[in-house]
């Protein structure tokens, strides 16, 4: 195959959708402890922190929750993993097309690392909701004292707009859109 042939989009969404899906599920146990020991909250003096670390939220979370209790709030970003991938390497190709002057050029790393960054432009507007959505559920640990205020995915999104609509949704957009481009 030639460099200057395309690859077909649907095989990009497939093959984003599948490598996407194997990402979260391995990396959202991880995803999940790192939530937690980030919101965890404030010990009272003389009392110990609820987790001590890594090890000790992950032994916790499995005691208490158990296995299932390392992959809450995963159906968000698995919901949002196969389009995201497919719009990531759609704009990845498009930001390497726009710097060429024929489809034969070759690019330098900057240029390549340029695309990359434009391809996260946008991944931005597809990944903000799901992950407000998961982290807000993967801070409803039990034992943490926070209120357990969504059942899910979709009635955790339907609040959110509820409360305060897309803007609510969408909040952190800005701080997503720099880590996608950086």
């Amino acid at each position: 195959m030639s460099e200057t042939q395309r690859t077909s989009p649907i095989k990009n969404f497939l093959a984003g959708g599948v490598g996407g899906i194997c990402c979260v599920s391995a990396g959202h146990p991880l995803d999940t402890i790192k939530v937690r020991l980030q919101t965890m909250p404030k010990p009272a003096p003389g009392q110990l922190p609820l987790y001590s670390g890594t090890f000790d939220c992950a032994k916790k979370t499995v005691v208490k929750e158990g296995v299932l209790g390392l992959y809450k709030g995963m159906a968000a970003p698995l919901a949002g993993v196969t389009p995201m991938f497919a719009v990531c390497f759609f704009g990845f190709g498009v930001g390497k097309r726009l710097q060429q002057k024929s489809p034969e050029d070759q690019l330098t790393y900057l240029q390549l690392f340029n695309a990359g960054m434009f391809s996260g432009i946008f991944t931005t507007a597809i990944m903000t909701p799901g992950e407000r959505i998961k982290c807000l559920l993967q801070v409803q640990a039990a034992g943490t004292g926070v209120e357990h205020k969504y059942a899910g995915p979709v009635d955790c999104a339907k609040k959110l707009y509820k409360e305060g609509g897309i803007r609510s949704i969408y909040k952190g957009t800005a701080a997503t859109l720099l880590r996608g481009i950086v």
